[in-house]
């Protein structure tokens, strides 16, 4: 596993988290209607980290080259 993907697994995983902590906090914490507040960060700790790895990938494909 080369360098960038080592970090890129430890930015993932704190990111994810980060991000479960903050949804969770807003489900145990908020009244019913206010539960879809919580899609926010679930789909942040999803999507930050698989553009971060599309970024990262693109640019050391283009860079090897």
């Amino acid at each position: 596993m080369l360098l960038w993907q080592k970090l890129w697994l430890l930015f993932s995983a704190i990111w994810v988290v980060v991000a479960a902590l903050n949804a969770v906090t807003i489900l145990a914490f908020a009244d019913e209607v206010e539960h879809a507040k919580a899609l926010w960060p679930i789909g942040l700790g999803v999507l930050v980290p698989a553009a971060a790895y599309l970024v990262l990938w693109i640019f050391f494909r283009l860079r090897n080259r």
